[in-house]
């Protein structure tokens, strides 16, 4: 504080400034004593001599403002403060929302095999690059690239760390500088403002649409083919859906064309279904159908339909696959060792046929009665718990997402925990959720005035937590 300053100060103020503790004499304080043992202490110093400036600041602008001056508070203060900082944000939650890919809730969720698998891997040194039989430096495609290969029946694949990297490696490699065809009406948006377009720029592809938004006939890529095409670019539309007067060309035309043409037929089928889930109420094409077809390459995500980590899958002929994984972008999109841990476990699941081993794939094919046991069980713990007539309960019927950006017109029958207070809102008490009252953050829904909880995104050994967080925002 310069020499004016300190003029213009009140004499209250001055003397506020001089209770001020040092730096040095907080840290003695026991509790920040006791943190300075365990936490850098330059962290702790920066931590202290930042409350002491904002202090002197408000003091300074204040006038005779009423601050706490003394050591116990100031400890209290930056105590709180270097807690914070070290405190993750990421927190488990409990997902009650029944959107069983929920983006913002990280998708899919891992079995208990990935998850010991990316333990065994983050843990200790693993033969991630390394062959065994051969004493020499291997490829870590390996590990996963031959589940891929016995489950889509492709003969190659490599995996990237997300969809949107895929697709941008594909084009990058096998149409840069030449013209990718692609129907108006697969020109779509993924989440966060993604666009298919944008991403064909930053490949180095030049787009060139066909048909329109609604109607692209076969006709219409064979009269866009010139000297400059590279590839006929095929987009699943797996979060939103175009009906009526609309149409299409099937797949098999668009094989049969590129056979003809000499040129690739590449799909991004997103969601990375790899089993027939129309038994479950899910009508999805799956990776080995686009495979076995006749498209050259298919990419997908892993952290979707096929409920595994977040990476982005490519899969198809052997001769496009090695050259894909050739290009200089390929080191800088590939998954580590820990992303091929738990693909591999997922992977190994489904060559079992132990697909309800695989958490998202086990609550696609819940049914509403297991659902329906549980929301009664939950309610009958409950209700002793609640405030005599202030709170009206019930199970309604309802309906559950697979969410992720897949299916779009399609949702799982279901049973829902209907909730309403006469001392809060819905709104109120989906907020309290929330905010973890009771240790774990709870994200559920709010329709016509009432909380909503659907059980078949909720882990039967989450239960006791919602059951006590429900009856500490309840009272």
């Amino acid at each position: 504080m310069d020499s004016r300053a300190k003029r213009a100060l009140t004499a209250n103020q001055a003397d506020l400034l001089r209770q001020i503790p040092s730096v040095d004499d907080l840290l003695t304080q026991p509790r920040l004593a006791a943190l300075a043992r365990r936490v850098d202490r330059e962290l702790l110093v920066e931590i202290t001599r930042s409350v002491l400036a904002d202090l002197r600041g408000r003091i300074a602008g204040e006038g005779t403002a009423r601050v706490a001056l003394d050591s116990v508070s100031l400890e209290e203060c930056i105590a709180s403060l270097v807690e914070r900082i070290l405190a993750s944000s990421l927190e488990a939650v409990i997902n009650a929302t029944g959107v069983i890919l929920h983006t913002n809730l990280g998708r899919a969720p891992l079995s208990g095999a990935a998850a010991e698998e990316i333990r065994l891997s983050a843990t200790s040194y693993s033969n991630l690059e390394y062959d065994l039989e051969a004493g020499a430096r291997g490829k870590r495609d390996v590990h996963v690239a031959q589940l891929l290969e016995r489950l889509t029946g492709a003969e190659a694949a490599i995996v990237v760390n997300n969809c949107a990297a895929a697709v941008l490696l594909v084009l990058a490699e096998l149409a840069k500088g030449g013209e990718v065809i692609v129907s108006r009406g697969e020109l779509i948006e993924i989440g966060d403002g993604f666009r298919i377009p944008e991403i064909m720029a930053q490949s180095g592809a030049v787009l060139r649409e066909v048909g329109t938004t609604n109607r692209t006939r076969i006709v219409d890529y064979e009269n866009a083919i010139s000297e400059n095409t590279r590839l006929l670019l095929r987009v699943h539309p797996s979060n939103f859906t175009i009906t009526g007067f609309a149409e299409k060309p099937s797949m098999e035309e668009l094989v049969e064309l590129g056979r003809r043409a000499g040129l690739p037929l590449v799909e991004d089928l997103g969601s990375g279904c790899l089993v027939d889930l129309s038994s479950a109420g899910i009508a999805e094409p799956t990776v080995r159908q686009s495979v076995n077809a006749g498209v050259s390459i298919v990419m997908f995500s892993g952290d979707k339909l096929l409920g595994g980590p977040q990476a982005g899958i490519i899969a198809g002929q052997k001769e496009l696959v090695s050259r894909v994984r050739r290009h200089p972008l390929f080191r800088a999109l590939r998954v580590d060792k820990l992303t091929s841990a738990a693909l591999a476990a997922t992977l190994g699941a489904y060559l079992r046929g132990a697909v309800d081993e695989i958490p998202a794939l086990r609550m696609i094919r819940m049914s509403v009665q297991e659902i329906k046991r549980r929301a009664e069980n939950l309610l009958r713990e409950l209700t002793p718990e609640l405030p005599l007539g202030e709170v009206e309960v019930e199970i309604t019927d309802g309906s559950s997402l697979a969410g992720g950006g897949s299916t779009p017109t399609q949702s799982l029958p279901t049973k829902l925990i209907r909730i309403a207070s006469a001392r809060y809102s819905a709104s109120q008490l989906e907020q309290r959720l929330r905010r973890a009252p009771a240790g774990i953050s709870v994200i559920a829904r709010v329709e016509e005035d009432r909380l909503i909880l659907d059980l078949r995104t909720v882990f039967p050994e989450q239960e006791p937590a919602l059951l006590k967080t429900l009856a500490a925002i309840l009272r």
